[in-house]
C-alpha cells in the first residue's frame, strides 16, 4: 500500500522543502507542464520517475540501464544549477 501523498500549492518562484537538505522550486509553469529545480546534496540520487522505473527493471521497454553510468554520465554533464532557467 502507498503512503498517503500530501498535496501541496505554489507558484512559480515558490518553493518546498523536504527536510533540510533538498528544495523543490517552481520555475515556470506553461500550460500543463511545470518546470521544477531540485536543489540536493550530491550523495541524494534525483531521477525522473520513468527513468528510476527502468533503472529497477520496472520500465515496460525492458530496456536494462546501469545506475553507476547513468551517475557517472550525470556526474560528467556538470550541475544542473549552472544552466539558467528558459522563462
Amino acid at each position: 500500500m502507498r503512503e498517503p501523498v500530501l498535496v501541496l500549492t505554489r507558484k512559480r518562484s515558490q518553493s518546498v522543502m523536504i527536510g533540510d537538505d533538498i528544495e523543490v522550486s517552481v520555475l515556470a509553469v506553461a500550460g500543463d507542464k511545470v518546470r521544477l529545480g531540485i536543489s540536493a546534496p550530491r550523495s541524494v540520487p534525483v531521477y525522473r520517475t520513468e527513468i528510476y522505473l527502468q533503472m529497477r527493471g520496472e520500465g515496460t521497454s525492458g530496456a536494462e540501464v546501469d545506475v553507476a553510468e547513468v551517475d557517472q554520465a550525470l556526474s560528467d554533464l556538470g550541475s544542473p544549477r549552472d544552466v539558467p532557467p528558459d522563462d
